[in-house]
């Protein structure tokens, strides 16, 4: 999988249903989990799994007439690919440039900061027992 590929809205859609099935997943199988009403056309969810699959997302297997898919990459080191870029990108590789742009443009409570320095305070005490 080439490191500038990306998923689209509906392609994150269909990776996050397949890493909930926790097994090898049909185009049936993720149309019934992700669009139980229909939302979207089994042709259309066999399109973006085939293009899935084509961008290296995906592995399928063919099984008698079926073609199964799983995950090529879990979801953690897809979005480590991602947020990777966006740091590259946007804020010249630095993560704290990219923490400050988002603690300081979001409307956060007062409840959110204390998350975050409760997940910034744990991270610090990992860090110094090593």
């Amino acid at each position: 999988m080439s490191k500038n590929k990306k998923l689209t809205p509906v392609e994150w859609e269909i990776m996050d249903t397949i890493w909930e099935l926790k097994k090898p997943s049909s185009v049936r199988d993720v149309c019934k989990e992700a669009f139980p009403n229909g939302e979207k056309a089994y042709t259309t969810i066999q399109t973006v799994m085939n293009t899935l699959e084509k961008k290296g997302f995906l592995n399928r297997e063919k099984i008698g007439l079926v073609n199964f898919y799983t995950p090529h990459k879990s979801r953690e080191k897809i979005i480590r690919s991602e947020i990777a870029q966006v740091v590259s990108r946007m804020f010249e590789g630095s993560v704290p440039a990219m923490a400050n742009f988002l603690i300081n443009t979001e409307n956060l409570s007062l409840e959110e900061l204390k998350e975050i320095k409760f997940i910034l305070d744990k991270k610090e005490k990992a860090l110094r027992s090593k």
